[in-house]
């Protein structure tokens, strides 16, 4: 499973020109799968990114978690992240996890992440969303379930 955050002041998902999801100050979690990830993979991810500093505290520091500032967070699933780009200028997606398989797993992870935070938003897998973010910092962090 792979994850690309990033902190954002707004940000929004829009479906057919219309706003499907938006948020203040936060995080995006763009998310794509792999045919190998499990639930452990999800939990593992749901324990990340509800507790990773990546919030700014009175000193500057990255040392506060999304539930420090009470912020907000935009789940978007994105199965490009998956691609595989060893070969040729054009992505392939045989490294991704099959849509019918990957569906119900965003949906779950975002019942898990709801579960654990109460201030989730989220786009709709397989849709063609226009997302729009500030983001903030710029702080954008890569995250993996496998090393």
């Amino acid at each position: 499973m792979i994850i690309v955050l990033q902190r954002v002041s707004q940000a929004s998902v829009k479906i057919d020109n219309l706003i499907h999801s938006s948020i203040e100050k936060g995080f995006v979690a763009l998310v794509g799968f792999q045919p190998d990830d499990s639930d452990e993979d999800l939990a593992f991810m749901v324990r990340k990114i509800t507790n990773i500093r990546i919030f700014d505290d009175e000193k500057g520091a990255l040392n506060k978690s999304i539930s420090d500032i009470n912020g907000d967070i935009l789940l978007v699933p994105n199965f490009t992240l998956a691609a595989d780009t060893t070969r040729g200028n054009r992505p392939g997606f045989s490294t991704a996890m099959p849509p019918d398989i990957a569906k119900p797993m965003f949906e779950k992870f975002v019942d898990d992440v709801s579960s654990a935070y109460t201030k989730v938003a989220s786009g709709v897998f397989g849709a063609d969303m226009k997302v729009s973010l500030i983001n903030d910092g710029p702080i954008t962090i890569s995250l993996a379930s496998k090393k």
